[in-house]
């Protein structure tokens, strides 16, 4: 598989993994107050502030033959995850977590409450006023931070070259084929892939702040 390929694969999956995730964090998170909300909206978004190596180094050490995820996993499918595109997949899943959390709670936390209320007081269950009132009025800015973290997960280089390795045709993403590229000094090999991933974060900033415009209007 070229890595231009592997990348959109890798991102398209990564990106649905940290949707299911992330958007149940985001809810916990804004509709709901616990003993140590703020510890844990802490420790869910520090992936987005920590250096790539060192969140590529905790990943390694839970996912790896040795680590706990690792060996639950490989125990149930006989495979690992390091070194693999399913390692890729987590890796980038895990970099752009944190985008769909922040943004998906704060396009949650930006419902008018009065409307939720509203719903509760016409006699709508909790989980309903959250599904018909709650979750649609704030479509737009889940639909933007998926958008973000589609695009964060496509770029990713760090955490991925830690978790999955760089192995043409299996797990070398486009960011790695990039880096080879420039150290073969396969100057147009590296630039074409520059000038896509360049297209594609460019299309998807623009088509964010379209979002968010109609949004504030």
């Amino acid at each position: 598989m070229s890595p231009l390929a592997l990348s959109l694969l890798v991102a398209t999956a990564s990106t649905l993994l940290a949707a299911v995730v992330g958007l149940a964090m985001a809810t916990l998170l804004a509709t709901k107050r616990f003993p140590g909300r703020a510890l844990l909206d802490v420790l869910v978004t520090v992936p987005m502030v920590m250096p790539p190596t060192v969140l590529g180094y905790y990943l390694l050490v839970l996912l790896g033959r040795r680590g706990p995820i690792g060996q639950a996993f490989e125990a149930l499918t006989g495979s690992t995850i390091v070194f693999t595109r399913t390692g890729a997949v987590v890796a980038a899943a895990v970099g752009a977590l944190p985008i769909v959390i922040k943004s998906g709670r704060a396009a949650l936390e930006d419902v008018d409450p009065r409307l939720v209320f509203a719903a509760r007081t016409l006699g709508a269950s909790s989980w309903r006023a959250f599904l018909t009132v709650r979750l649609p009025l704030a479509a737009r800015g889940i639909v933007a931070a998926l958008m973000l973290a589609f695009a964060r997960a496509l770029g990713d280089f760090g955490v991925t070259l830690m978790v999955a390795g760089n192995i043409p045709g299996e797990t070398q993403t486009a960011s790695l084929a990039i880096f080879d590229a420039i150290l073969a000094q396969r100057d147009e090999d590296a630039l074409s892939l520059v000038i896509v991933l360049t297209l594609v974060a460019t299309a998807v900033l623009y088509s964010v702040n379209k979002l968010t415009e109609r949004r504030r209007t």
